[in-house]
């Protein structure tokens, strides 16, 4: 099994490329080609369906779960190289979609959020009696990353019997900061990146289901903020954007998580400022903060021009190899 040296070290940027938004941007050039992989459809309880992508592996080999981001899929940067990775060392990789991310939009008006920490739970212990009740290791990645760490906090020891421990890269972990944030200036590019997938795929399940919220005001939605109030939020059960955002921020639930814990948040991530990045005060004893000074969101490019993308998918495997050695 073959795990970089690098993987135990805090990142640390290549001086060619300066900056968190270039750090972010960068790996959607250099990304690699994706592996084939395997994918089951699975009926949801509520009568809905997503696509898990499999990695196949020895029967007894490690399982990665790894969540992907907002609007991602198998074929997001993180993804291929992680995917990569796990073949190198021998892993089994399991890539999750949330609903509507797999290229098929999903039968019900719902669709996924920030803090859709049930439906994790559902994927994690079904995954968990597939694999024959042997623990899995579960990352996520930004939106992903979010969504695992609350679900993490909110099964306190329970988490335990069904992972052995969990990994978030760049969570987003204060909601409302980060959308207010990814408002301004020229973190505007991404917002309009996000909007551009997500009004499509809201205007295509307004078709299935009529009335279901004001077209006009989503499609008027200019950042995050104004989308989610007229369509994440009420999909989902909450009054609004700001209910939305305050409810499902992983932030607060860090203090009850009790199964190892990764969270790796660069400083210079276009996303979250610096400031409202946790301190060790406000998290449990369970939970490691790496917070280097560079990375961007979810790039960690390393090596020498052009660059690579495996620091991100090394980290994890060391951390999880780690915690269960």
């Amino acid at each position: 099994m073959k795990i970089g040296s690098a993987s135990a070290s805090p990142y640390r940027a290549p001086s060619w490329l300066p900056g968190g938004q270039a750090q972010t941007l960068w790996p959607l050039l250099i990304k690699p080609q994706p592996l084939p992989l395997r994918r089951e459809r699975w009926d949801t309880p509520d009568g809905d369906f997503i696509d898990v992508d499999f990695l196949d592996a020895a029967v007894d080999a490690p399982t990665l779960v790894l969540f992907h981001g907002l609007e991602g899929s198998a074929r997001s940067h993180y993804a291929i190289s992680t995917a990569h990775a796990c073949r190198q060392a021998g892993w089994r990789l399991v890539l999750p979609h949330f609903r509507g991310c797999s290229g098929e939009l999903n039968r019900l008006p719902r669709a996924y959020h920030s803090g859709d920490s049930a439906e994790i739970d559902w994927i994690l212990r079904r995954l968990h009696l597939a694999h024959g009740g042997r623990l899995l290791h579960a990352a996520g990645i930004s939106l992903g990353g979010n969504a695992l760490l609350k679900w993490a906090g909110e099964q306190g020891s329970a988490a335990g019997e069904v992972v052995s421990g969990v990994a978030a890269m760049c969570a987003p972990l204060d909601l409302a900061a980060c959308g207010h944030h990814l408002a301004r200036s020229f973190n505007r590019i991404y917002t309009r990146h996000f909007l551009n997938t997500l009004k499509a795929s809201s205007a295509a399940r307004l078709r299935l289901f009529p009335g279901l919220f004001d077209a006009q005001r989503m499609q008027r939605a200019s950042n995050l903020w104004e989308f989610d109030d007229v369509v994440t939020g009420p999909l989902h059960g909450f009054t609004g954007a700001d209910d939305y955002w305050r409810r499902c921020s992983a932030k607060p639930f860090l203090k009850s998580i009790t199964v190892p814990t990764l969270a790796v948040n660069p400083k210079n991530d276009p996303f979250l400022p610096a400031r409202y990045l946790p301190n060790i005060h406000e998290v449990s004893p369970s939970v490691c903060l790496e917070q280097p000074e560079h990375g961007g969101h979810v790039g960690f490019v390393s090596d020498s021009f052009p660059g690579n993308l495996d620091w991100l998918p090394q980290r994890l495997l060391h951390f999880f190899l780690l915690e269960t050695s």
